[in-house]
């Protein structure tokens, strides 16, 4: 008999011949310009590794902001510091404003082992369980996020992410950003990583996400009330018309999803059944009694985060919206040839909501390819305010020197703008050049790990 602890973490009191590191996006000058900017419609690398290893943790943050009109700060000398325009656009120093839609418009991917298709291709925000665009505080065993208390429940807010998920990997871990956005994103960025001397057996499971939407959901019913006697009297045992959550081949175990909800109807978005397909079988083995019930909560969804399950965002702060998450760590669920995760959205089908979801899961590699719908199909869904006319004035007869200052401002606009894009071409030119240099770092390594 071993004579160790079988306590929870007893793995730490061994020793391992295992060697970390990290790709990040540190200022390989030494200087502070810790961050990169991926240009409007590129990609750019963060990290490629050769294998066999593990990534072990990755923590992000980032910025997207639209220029308005000129500020009063340098471009040069801001482009030297960190991007933090905390200073209200009140005192007329900067104009600049947060694209809230970003989290959205940029992907995340993952390629493991020189496969023709990626395992990870997520939003950015959705892999972090940041739904609709909206970061909200929450804990939870693999993933956190942390914004600050006047940052929450805003569209497009700055926000601390980390993930915790183990993604080992034999030959190649390649981790990219595609920013489908019209304007640069900006990234800081650590990703830690193990590597082995020894490839990993043929039992691997690679890490895999995939995210999907439907605006609207297909619903027959959405004029009836939710658990109204007529709406509770049809029936549905076959799961036709659920969304999908996940729709997976191959060998491997479902760990999860987050789950945002646009409500149009106003009064309880769930009462769905979650129904799991596994192996290709007609009816599932797994059948739910509410939507509630599924993310472990009861009598709705409530307002609070737990390490498996839990409200992200809560309806009670945001009418309408909803983000949702349950994590099956303790209890993955297996399938040998295929999987098929689904919910009713509305019992039976018949609400007609947004809803879009990222699904967690590991499985043998090769897997089935999956895509991602448009950028433009992935815009969350805003009340929309009046749009602001900044461009004259329609009810006053405009004064000579307000007719200059119009012209003043167009006139200090160009050359303003002409070296912010000076700046953020110097700053494109860092990442990429920065890009190479993880890269380069990464070989550094294994080659010394061998």
């Amino acid at each position: 008999m071993e004579n160790r602890s079988i306590g929870l973490l007893n793995k730490l009191t061994r020793i391992s011949n295992i060697r970390s590191a990290r790709v990040s996006s540190y200022d390989q000058s030494g200087r502070n310009h810790d961050y990169w900017m991926i240009p409007a419609g590129q990609s750019v690398i963060l990290g490629d590794i050769e294998g066999p290893g593990c990534i072990t943790h990755m923590w992000m943050t980032s910025f997207c902001r639209r220029i308005q009109g000129p500020g009063i700060i340098d471009p040069a000398s801001g482009s030297n510091v960190a991007p933090v325009f905390e200073i209200h656009n009140a005192l007329g120093l900067n104009w600049e404003i947060t694209d809230p839609y970003y989290y959205r418009k940029v992907l995340f991917k993952i390629t493991w082992d020189d496969q023709q298709y990626p395992s990870i291709l997520v939003p950015f925000g959705d892999f972090f369980c940041i739904g609709h665009s909206v970061p909200g505080n929450f804990a939870s065993i693999p993933f956190s996020v942390s914004v600050k208390p006047d940052e929450q429940k805003k569209f497009g807010a700055p926000a601390a992410l980390n993930c915790y998920l183990p993604m080992p990997f034999n030959k190649r871990a390649k981790i990219e950003i595609i920013n489908e956005n019209d304007v640069p994103f900006g990234l800081y960025f650590h990703i830690d990583y193990d590597l082995y001397k020894k490839s990993l057996g043929e039992d691997t499971a690679y890490f895999h996400a995939q995210w999907r939407r439907e605006c609207p959901c297909d619903g027959w019913g959405a004029g009836l009330q939710v658990n109204s006697p007529e709406v509770n009297s049809v029936t549905n045992l076959d799961g036709k018309g659920n969304y999908t959550i996940l729709d997976a081949e191959g060998h491997g175990h479902f760990i999860g999803c987050n789950l945002s909800v646009v409500h149009f109807q106003g009064s309880w978005w769930g009462e769905g059944d979650e129904m799991i397909f596994i192996d290709g079988e007609e009816h599932p083995s797994i059948h739910g009694t509410g939507s509630e019930d599924y993310f472990n909560h009861a009598w709705g969804m409530q307002k609070n985060a737990f390490p498996f399950n839990g409200s992200i965002i809560h309806e009670s702060d945001m009418p309408g919206y909803q983000v949702s998450y349950r994590f099956h760590i303790a209890d993955p669920v297996h399938f040998i040839k295929s999987i098929r995760v689904t919910m009713e959205h509305g019992h039976a089908n018949h609400l007609a909501d947004d809803w879009s979801s990222t699904a967690y899961w590991y499985q043998k590699l090769p897997s089935k390819p999956f895509g991602i719908l448009p950028v433009e199909k992935r815009i969350p869904l805003v009340a929309q305010l009046p749009e602001v006319r900044r461009t004259g004035v329609t009810r006053v007869d405009l004064s000579e020197d307000m007719k200059e200052a119009f012209d003043s401002a167009r006139d200090r606009m160009k050359p303003y703008m002409k070296e912010k894009d000076a700046q953020m071409e110097e700053n494109l030119k860092k990442t990429l050049e920065s890009s190479a240099g993880n890269i380069k770092h990464s070989k550094r390594i294994r080659n010394s790990f061998k």
